[in-house]
């Protein structure tokens, strides 16, 4: 049985497949030095720069709450809306998810409370 596992004892054709696979795997390894490096995604980080920063402008009160606002406006505007569908299909969900956490809590509750009552004399 160990004979037959040896290599080189083995189909011509194997060593072939063997052979374009290593050449194949060879070609991915050359890296033209000219490309630009392929991103992995991730978090955008903002450029660090020697420059120093502007200097803030200072508002008052009211134009604070005012920027305040219009970012929060802006923000909701990047918001995807669920569909009326989608809506009541989550609400659905979530209520028979809380309902069935509920029971069980309620049921261990009973439970729990019984054997201690019942460990204890009460």
């Amino acid at each position: 049985m160990a004979e037959r596992n040896r290599p080189g004892d083995g189909d011509p054709a194997d060593d072939e497949v063997f052979a374009d696979a290593v050449a194949d795997d060879n070609d991915k390894d050359a890296v033209d030095d000219d490309a630009e490096p392929v991103g992995r995604g991730g978090t955008a980080v903002a450029e660090r720069s020697a420059r120093p920063k502007k200097e803030v402008r200072r508002t008052g009160l009211f134009g604070r709450i005012g920027a305040f606002f219009r970012e929060v406006v802006s923000e909701l505007r990047k918001v995807i809306w669920p569909t009326r569908k989608e809506l009541l299909t989550y609400t659905t969900i979530v209520i028979a998810f809380v309902a069935v956490m509920t029971t069980i809590v309620g049921f261990l509750d009973l439970g729990l409370g019984k054997a201690i009552l019942w460990a204890f004399g009460g």
